[in-house]
């Protein structure tokens, strides 16, 4: 499908909007009744391009502001929003959206409906006691075919003189080659400019759906990804800290208790519903219930240190961004070492960040093996790499490429991994 861009639609309106000012600059009007001629530049020439650029502006500022609802999906309330936009946008004197019945026709009795194959979603503009309840069948043969046609004055059959719908414009909403519903603009006249921009119109609206279900497909993404992230919640560290805690059963089993809270707070907040964000003090807890329960199993072997800037507890990061981790840092960077292991967990105010930072110094990678496991994403799993790649993926599709993971290592030399996150929480769809 050929979607027009929002260049071509501005420019489509502009024209529309430019041949009305025109029409309305050749009037005697403004104040004390003198002429009022088009602009003109410091050589006195008309100055077309002031006209056409106000315009183009405007047009793309109805556009963006039907775009916000439409990215939602197309429902009865989207429709409704949007609608009154790309009436102004097209000055019609009525649009309708009428969607397409997904399993065939059927009326739910909310609202007008017609009786094979569509519903009538809104109808902004004037005529709506006359034309509302016939729009669904003015839009069924363009739901059926999924080709655009013109409705004539008899087609409408209106006989209310002083009514000004009197021919209708309707064009498909075709999303990944199905039609989701239809387009209409209804007004006095027509023309070949007019057919075309409706056109443009309703390819405009089957983007901005193509978009939403993008996003719902991002979500679905996501949320699969939060799954495989807590799967690597290895069942081996549940089954080490449980027999580490019994380990500690007859001989402290004061200590054998307090192990017991903190394993059940860390899998309370591990595994409850997440929200896409939770604040820095949150899971700074979290991981601190874990090292806990890892100093524990690995005695004077693990230590580590933990330094927070006040400042910067309220932060909102990514649910689940930096267990992983730490998680990470203690099982490389103790494998296959016998002293002891120093993890660092330091978060800095950095004026409109945060800066945070996990290092050990344990055994490193091969920065070659480092790049092999981001480059991969969370499709890599070997060796809990899909806890690095799912962050770094997941910082990036909130706050951009710039805030992705920054790892040093190498072999021998212990692991820093640096990550940033936003004082703010940016909204992922505007208004």
């Amino acid at each position: 499908m050929a979607v027009p861009s929002v260049f071509d639609l501005a420019s489509c309106a502009a024209a529309l909007l430019g041949g009305g000012a025109l029409l309305r600059g050749g009037r005697v009007g403004g104040r004390g009744g003198r002429w009022r001629g088009p602009r003109r530049d410091a050589r006195g020439e008309p100055c077309a391009a002031a006209g056409a650029d106000a315009d183009a502006f405007a047009a793309l500022h109805t556009l963006t502001r039907a775009a916000a609802p439409l990215r939602g999906g197309l429902d009865r309330a989207s429709a409704r929003r949007a609608s009154r936009h790309l009436r102004h946008l097209l000055r019609a004197e009525a649009v309708a959206i009428v969607g397409a019945w997904p399993d065939g026709p059927a009326d739910d009795g909310d609202g007008p409906g017609g009786e094979h194959g569509g519903r009538l979603l809104v109808w902004d503009g004037t005529g709506a006691h006359l034309h509302a309840t016939d729009a669904p069948d003015d839009a069924l043969p363009v739901l059926e075919t999924g080709r655009p046609r013109v409705v004539p004055p008899e087609g409408l059959d209106c006989d209310v003189p002083l009514c000004p719908v009197r021919v209708g414009i309707i064009a498909p909403i075709t999303v990944d080659g199905r039609v989701e519903g239809a387009f209409a603009a209804y007004g006095r006249t027509v023309s070949p400019g007019l057919v075309r921009a409706v056109g443009d119109v309703a390819r405009w609206i089957a983007a901005q759906l193509e978009l939403a279900e993008l996003d719902r497909s991002r979500a679905r993404a996501a949320e699969a990804e939060m799954r495989a992230l807590r799967a690597q919640i290895s069942p081996h560290f549940v089954y080490n800290s449980l027999t580490t805690i019994a380990s500690f059963v007859r001989t402290d089993p004061e200590r054998a208790r307090e192990l017991l809270v903190d394993f059940a707070d860390f899998a309370r907040y591990s595994f409850r519903n997440p929200r896409d964000f939770t604040t820095l003090a949150d899971e700074l807890r979290s991981i601190d219930r874990y090292l806990l329960l890892e100093r524990a199993r690995f005695g004077d072997r693990l230590h580590f240190t933990v330094e927070v800037a006040p400042e910067v507890l309220p932060v909102e990061v990514p649910f689940l961004s930096l267990q992983p981790l730490v998680e990470n840092a203690i099982r490389h960077g103790m494998q296959g070492v016998s002293g002891t292991v120093h993890i660092e967990i330091v978060a800095r105010d950095a004026g409109a960040e945060a800066a945070i930072t996990v290092a050990d110094d344990g055994v490193g990678m091969e920065p070659g093996r480092l790049r092999e496991i981001l480059a991969a994403g969370t499709r890599e799993r070997g060796s809990g790499g899909i806890g690095l790649a799912n962050v770094d993926e997941r910082l990036r599709q909130v706050y951009g490429d710039e805030y992705g993971l920054s790892v040093e290592t190498a072999r021998g030399a212990g692991t820093r991994v640096r990550l940033r996150v936003p004082k703010y929480r940016p909204p992922i769809f505007p208004d």
